[in-house]
């Protein structure tokens, strides 16, 4: 579904804000609420949500090969419509930069998408067994209690964290969903702990986070 926000032409495919921002209940709640005037129904929705953006409304911000066009304030406006909030909800912000030609060209085969399945597979079978006994199979369900109990970090992770907190001035939410990100990362390499890597790892996930809006 597209949403025209104005008349102009370099947006008119663009979500709303208001549109966007529509989406924090469901995210959060996995369930979503229809009011009219004689009532309100509550339907579950449970989802995973995968969205994408450009860098900006050129597309070309950070392009070594084309330069970008835009103004700071197009790039405010474009940026402001993912507030921080909706972002905090969000677990993994991963940029993707372009391809370099040799990449393309590389006969090197890729991990196969097999071994991929497998380790995924293994890793959400070492959650379910780690959660069963709490009535939840995966670690995005982790409430605070399952987090304190199930992510705890060595003194390293523990300094690492708080100085990334402190100094991009992250959420609760945030902090809460990157340990969850932590422990998933950690059961993907079939380690019981959370090292400083997996935490380092699930740290680098969260890019717009670094970014001024």
């Amino acid at each position: 579904m597209k949403i025209q926000l104005d008349n102009t032409s370099t947006s008119q495919y663009e979500f709303k804000k208001n549109v966007l921002e529509m989406l924090r209940q469901p995210i959060e709640d996995g369930m979503v609420t229809i009011s009219r005037a004689a009532q309100s129904l509550t339907y579950p929705a449970s989802f995973m949500m995968v969205a994408a953006m450009n860098p900006c409304p050129c597309g070309y911000l950070g392009d070594p090969q084309h330069p970008c066009t835009c103004t700071p304030p197009m790039l405010q406006r474009y940026r402001s419509r993912l507030s921080g909030p909706l972002l905090d909800r969000i677990d993994l912000h991963v940029e993707v930069p372009r391809v370099a030609h040799k990449d393309l060209a590389d006969p090197k085969d890729a991990e196969p998408s097999e071994t991929i399945r497998a380790r995924v597979e293994g890793a959400r079978a070492v959650q379910r067994e780690r959660l069963q006994d709490q009535g939840l199979h995966s670690n995005a369900q982790m409430g605070a209690r399952h987090i304190r109990k199930f992510c705890a970090l060595d003194e390293g992770g523990e300094k690492l964290l708080e100085a990334v907190t402190d100094r991009l001035g992250l959420s609760a939410r945030t902090y809460t969903r990157i340990l969850k990100v932590a422990r998933t990362v950690a059961d993907l390499a079939g380690s019981e702990a959370i090292e400083q890597a997996h935490l380092a790892e699930a740290i680098q996930y969260r890019s717009l986070d670094r970014r001024a809006f």
